[in-house]
């Protein structure tokens, strides 16, 4: 399902013109404006009076226009004729706006909005504690941050860094923290701390770059959780290898869930259902509560217990080590995600 950010859905293009270049066409379309104000003001100066010595000259055309269009206006040149002085009101007076407005807009772009912004990034960084790291933001992440977004995240505790602007624009409508960057750049792991960072979620395309990213990651952040997506088989050792906690293969579960049909033509859904926050059951990984130790996995509270993991090792509930819990076991359990429906059947 795509992540809906309004109730229209628009179709959006990359600005063409960017940086210097802007600068570029914002001068050429100055120049081009004062061109067209010598000229007609050329052409009507039989309309225009000099206090000074009456005779109105090429070079005090050209001072006319440039003190209209800045509105400084010393008066010792004035527009007499209805001509005149009705293209100065109509055409004169807009430019004369307009200009002002490109040279705010400039500002802005180059000092003021990359100042605040600055100022804005140093902020956001103070604060990051606990967060999460999308590093990619192609179709696999996107996906999951709709079912972190469902399970009830923090958006603003939520960083994606990406290289395409178009899809940073879409995080960044959800409330997310947003960095467009390499992020298999130490520098930019560095920028969004993930020595700090509580998940990180890798999906960039490219297995190899993914890789590059979690090798990246796990040097700068020894203790962190490492979830990557892949797409080849034979990736799967090497993305461990880099230190990944979690490798998710989604052509794989793709076959799996394909291949569940063979068991049963509801097998698929049900899987469907445990892997999404939006499906009737949920899969809850979760430490042992304290009330819970030395009870039987079977006897959790409102849950079906499947299987818990101790010292890292996983264990089925039909084991002997289910028979008792343990403090500090984590346990997987399966329940409803409307809580006052009737328990589900492992």
């Amino acid at each position: 399902m795509p992540i809906v950010t309004g109730e229209t859905i628009t179709l959006r293009r990359r600005p063409r013109v960017r940086g210097w270049a802007a600068i570029v066409w914002r001068a050429l379309l100055l120049i081009s404006l004062l061109v067209l104000m010598i000229g007609v003001h050329w052409l009507e100066r039989e309309g225009l009076r000099d206090e000074l010595d009456g005779h109105v000259s090429f070079l005090d055309v050209v001072y006319f226009t440039m003190i209209s269009a800045t509105t400084t206006g010393y008066g010792d040149i004035v527009p007499v004729s209805n001509n005149t002085r009705l293209f100065d009101a109509l055409v004169v007076t807009p430019i004369r706006v307009l200009f002002l407005l490109i040279f705010i807009g400039s500002a802005y772009m180059f000092v003021a909005r990359r100042s605040w912004e600055k100022f804005l990034m140093r902020r956001i960084q103070r604060g990051l504690e606990g967060h999460t790291i999308l590093a990619g933001f192609g179709t696999k992440n996107r996906r999951a941050l709709e079912e972190l977004i469902k399970l009830g995240a923090d958006t603003s505790d939520i960083v994606v860094i990406d290289s395409d602007e178009e899809r940073l624009d879409i995080a960044k409508e959800l409330g997310c923290n947003v960095m467009r960057a390499d992020a298999a750049r130490d520098e930019t792991l560095r920028a969004v701390h993930v020595e700090r960072a509580r998940l990180m979620l890798i999906s960039a395309g490219r297995d190899d770059t993914s890789i590059l990213i979690c090798l990246t990651a796990r040097h700068l952040a020894p203790d962190v959780l490492i979830s990557i997506a892949i797409n080849e088989q034979d990736n799967e050792a090497p993305a461990r290898r880099a230190g990944a906690d979690i490798v998710v293969n989604p052509l794989n579960f793709a076959g799996l869930l394909l291949a569940t049909s063979h068991g049963g033509q509801h097998i698929a859904d049900y899987l469907g259902d445990l892997a999404s926050i939006g499906g009737k059951v949920q899969l809850i990984e979760r430490p042992v509560r304290p009330e819970e130790v030395g009870k039987p996995l079977r006897d959790v509270a409102d849950a079906v217990g499947l299987r818990l993991i101790r010292d890292g090792i996983a264990y089925g509930f039909w084991r002997p080590q289910a028979a008792k819990l343990e403090a500090g076991d984590v346990i997987m359990e399966i329940k409803p995600t409307d809580p006052n429906a009737p328990l589900p059947t492992a």
